[in-house]
């Protein structure tokens, strides 16, 4: 009998733990570990950021739902990995031994990387978690009584650069439902070589098409954007241009800023020799497992991913929800080869597609594979992606509180713009 352990309950945690029950046999346990006893549907952060939704809409708890599949769950933070002992040890001094772990714990939020950065003593606020979201709100109606500049964007080293921009056009199409709009000027501050970058060095035309929205929307921007410093309403930001060279130092007002940090690996995971690279995200091969310790698996944003490329100003490569999905059903297969003594033949698909919703419109973007040159390089706009964004919100909420693990991005996004399965 096998114990399995999933570290985290997100994006990539709960549809792991739904797949590994519905493919091993009832002599095998599944147990998840979480810091906190909710799912929240990270996606949604945004719309909660600006009134459209609420804490109840995009959270629920996690416990009642695991364990009627099956699946035993446990509300702690893990504090140390003994890989060798294969132990883990929780904050509250409980231990549990394991014969698999997988992680997905996404990451840590590196605000201290930047002075004054972060909704804990800082001056920033966050989309990353719901309670981060929840600070942003009320930051945004103080916003709403006294109008002034807004900052919104992402700090050097950040690797999720979808959310930033939802975020700027939803509170841009949030301030002119309040007939603010006039009253709010809006700069976007990021650290890419160039608006639509994503981190992946363009999609199609998100570059022009991008540039061609903020222009409409009247927000103005600073690409290789190097933040320095935040103060209480002043960002001190170094603009550097393509050859990494101080082209201009700005000192920028605001009333209200949303700027998404750099990750890092969260610090149980990161404090073991030999699983991570330098910045605590966990090394994988092909098959998902971490190389020196074969028997612990990793998906999501907590893997390390190289970026698509050198930038002036760092960037990171995102994991899209498609992409995650892949990697868990990955490891899935190849834990249960394991366990019946198999070698794992199962891998991702490094691929990236995103619906980013702007408020009253919406942008998608398909590049597959992630690294270029790329089979299909997509990207459009248009009121669809909006509905799309919200149509997956449902879903995705439904499919973790019903315990399904069937994968939506292949099934009915890619069919539905025409893209059949490119890759197994």
């Amino acid at each position: 009998m096998a114990h399995i352990v999933i570290m985290g309950a997100g994006i990539g945690g709960m549809p792991a733990a739904y797949e590994l029950r519905e493919h091993l046999g009832p002599e095998h346990t599944v147990t998840v570990i979480n810091a906190v006893d909710y799912f929240q549907f990270v996606p949604s952060n945004p719309w909660v950021a600006v009134g459209w939704r609420n804490r109840d809409d995009v959270t629920f708890p996690i416990k009642p739902h695991l364990e009627r599949k099956g699946i035993q769950f446990i509300a702690q933070p893990v504090t140390h990995i003994d890989p060798e002992a294969r132990r883990l040890t929780l904050a509250n001094s409980e231990q549990l031994d394991y014969d698999y772990l997988v992680i997905t714990t996404g990451p840590k939020l590196a605000f201290n990387e930047i002075e004054g950065a972060g909704p804990h003593g800082g001056h920033t606020h966050s989309v990353c978690s719901v309670d981060h979201a929840e600070l942003a709100y009320e930051d945004f109606k103080k916003l709403c009584e006294e109008p002034g500049h807004a900052i919104v964007g992402a700090m050097p080293g950040a690797s999720c650069y979808g959310p930033a921009y939802e975020y700027v056009f939803i509170l841009d199409a949030a301030l002119r439902k309040k007939k603010l709009r006039s009253k709010v000027p809006i700069t976007f501050v990021t650290a890419e070589p160039y608006i639509g970058h994503l981190g992946l060095g363009g999609v199609g035309d998100s570059k022009g098409m991008l540039e061609s929205e903020l222009r409409s929307h009247d927000i103005k921007w600073i690409t290789n954007a190097r933040t320095k410093k935040v103060e209480d309403g002043k960002m001190i930001v170094e603009e550097l241009d393509m050859q990494g060279n101080l082209v201009k130092t700005h000192e920028l007002p605001f009333k209200h800023s949303m700027m998404l940090p750099s990750f890092k690996g969260v610090d149980a995971v990161a404090a073991v020799e030999g699983l991570c690279n330098p910045r605590g995200f966990v090394l994988i091969d092909e098959y998902q497992r971490n190389p020196k310790y074969k028997n612990i698996y990793s998906a999501g944003v907590c893997v390390a991913i190289p970026p698509v490329e050198a930038t002036p100003v760092p960037t990171g490569a995102p994991k899209t929800g498609y992409m995650i999905e892949s990697m868990v059903t990955a490891i899935v297969h190849n834990i249960e080869d394991a366990i019946a003594g198999r070698e794992p033949t199962h891998k991702g698909s490094w691929q990236a597609i995103c619906l980013a919703d702007m408020g009253d419109t919406g942008a998608a973007f398909i590049a597959l594979p992630q690294m270029p040159p790329r089979n299909v390089n997509w990207f459009a706009k248009g009121k669809w992606v909006h509905l799309a964004k919200i149509a997956f919100e449902k879903y995705f909420i439904r499919k973790m509180k019903k315990g399904t693990s069937e994968p939506l991005y292949e099934k009915y996004i890619l069919k539905a713009i025409g893209i059949q399965r490119l890759e197994k």
